[in-house]
């Protein structure tokens, strides 16, 4: 919350009362007064139940003064670090409550689960310190918006904050020595659709308590939608690259074609290769600068993000992907020059199937923006095939938050991305730095293989670059009358590529 608007209306809550299997009414997270039994198929039972009636939307009034919170309103209040649970000396986290207001009005229900019991976490107002804003009664329950878990993840002796999960199914997470920056989501449903977008949320968590020498949190939790329901594990590793491990079952009312799986969402503002109108005094202002894909076939595809002028939506076809996600590859202070965002510690996002995902594309969202403050990327898995009702789906995958890089070592990158003018302003010229690439004593040069869907390509020349060691491949795009031309380019000795694939798309 340093600075973002989510691009959301916080998501719907939780129905009441259910029927229950056998016809009976079920009591729901929000009914339950105390502990109660917990195992492990306790969140799949609930939404599959769930998915078997009706939607009906929860409603959890919420007093005018947190209503009303706009977003510095929000940040001062805030929960008093000394009453966060299992501050034990021994233990390896600790959970600290989100408050509701601002965007973040729905309640979502907490439990600890210990023993096989799961305990509901009370609201109480002493918990929290409010500036400017009229304080709860200590008999209002107002209940929470989510939570964050800190631990010691930079050094041993302080509690950072390792992840926090707010608002609809967004969540996020720290590698060691990052800032907060990108998000991902627990599912994402018609992602730029003309129908308009759905937006799964989790509406309760039921989080383990941990033991002494634990080296992973784990995290249940209940995702609901008009379309589906859904039961999230999620184990989270904190270190240099914190993992989640995600096992998720689905259970959808109805078909649900547009399935947006393992979502990420992030920022790009502008950058070395789209500064058109811009008047900054950095040299980029972004959370990501590139989506990475690695494919069925271990063809490893870089494509450079870019705030376009209007809605962008590229599909990568692939079957059984070995991973995609959303990177910050731009590393130095030098390239944002921005003390307060420091852009260059956001962490990338990688996205690792632990099954086969079968056909389908990992699918781009570009969509256009006029501040940094919006998030305006997404990425996520689009299956071929739908979701289809009264047919679970079950899905397990990681997550790698760091400022390391994923992905095969042993291409060659494009490490950057320029664009300006050329000739008589019409044509672009296209200057892409590229890391060191391999020799040996038999090494010959390697060539450039660069095509285009459309327009007319001229001037490509690949060159050593003595500032950096690596190579340099430039060339120049007559797009005549195009309006639109997808780009690739790749470095290879012989027919043996030995760079990942550069793509992009230019439009006018």
């Amino acid at each position: 919350m340093q600075r973002r608007k989510l691009l959301f209306t916080a998501g719907a809550g939780a129905s009441l009362l259910v029927g229950g299997a056998a016809g009976k009414a079920q009591t729901l997270p929000s009914d339950q007064q105390g502990p109660a039994p917990f195992n492990a198929e306790t969140v799949s039972e609930l939404a599959r139940t769930i998915a078997g009636q009706p939607y009906r939307r929860r409603q959890s009034p919420l007093p005018r003064q947190f209503d009303r919170l706009d977003y510095d309103g929000y940040r001062k209040v805030r929960f008093d670090a000394a009453q966060a649970w299992w501050s034990e000396p021994d233990s390896p986290f600790r959970l600290q409550p989100h408050h509701r207001g601002f965007l973040f009005k729905d309640r979502v229900d907490l439990f600890e689960v210990a023993e096989g019991q799961a305990t509901p976490l009370r609201f109480r107002a002493s918990q929290f310190r409010y500036e400017d804003v009229q304080a709860p009664g200590e008999d209002e329950d107002l209940g929470f918006a989510g939570f964050r878990l800190l631990s010691p993840l930079n050094r041993p002796d302080h509690f950072d904050e390792l992840c926090s999960f707010l608002g609809a199914s967004y969540f996020r997470a720290l590698g060691r020595g990052n800032v907060y920056g990108l998000s991902a989501r627990g599912l994402a449903i018609r992602t730029a659709d003309p129908q308009g977008e759905e937006f799964p949320a989790f509406t309760a968590f039921w989080i383990e308590k941990p033991k002494a020498g634990d080296t992973a949190a784990v995290v249940h939790a209940l995702l609901e939608s008009q379309s589906l329901a859904g039961a999230y594990r999620i184990a989270i590793t904190p270190g240099e690259t914190t993992t989640m491990e995600v096992q998720a079952k689905l259970f959808a009312r109805q078909d649900v074609t547009a399935l947006g799986i393992a979502p990420a969402t992030s920022m790009f503002f502008f950058g070395p290769q789209d500064r058109d109108g811009v008047s900054d005094y950095r040299p980029a202002v972004h959370d990501s600068d590139g989506l990475m894909m690695r494919t069925g076939q271990v063809e490893q595809i870089w494509r450079p993000l870019s705030n376009p002028r209007d809605l962008q939506v590229s599909g990568f076809q692939d079957a059984s992907p070995r991973g995609f996600g959303l990177l910050q590859r731009a590393r130095a202070f030098s390239e944002y020059q921005d003390l307060d965002a420091e852009y260059h510690r956001r962490p990338n996002l990688w996205v690792e199937p632990l099954q086969d995902w079968g056909a389908g594309e990992v699918r781009l969202v570009e969509i256009p923006t006029q501040s940094e403050i919006h998030d305006n990327i997404a990425a996520f898995w689009s299956p071929a095939e739908p979701l289809k009702a009264n047919t679970p789906l079950e899905l397990r995958y990681r997550l790698h938050w760091s400022g390391q890089e994923p992905g095969d070592g042993r291409l060659v990158r494009f490490a950057t991305t320029r664009i300006g003018a050329a000739g008589d302003g019409k044509a672009r010229l296209f200057v892409l730095d590229i890391t060191p690439v391999p020799t040996g004593p038999n090494a010959t040069l390697p060539e450039a293989a660069v095509e285009n869907s459309a327009g007319t390509l001229r001037n490509v020349v690949l060159h050593a670059n003595r500032e950096t060691g690596g190579m340099r491949l430039s060339f120049e795009l007559d797009p005549g009358n195009t309006r639109v031309v997808e780009l690739r380019a790749r470095l290879r000795r012989g027919e043996t590529p030995i760079s990942e694939t550069w793509a992009f798309r230019w439009t006018a």
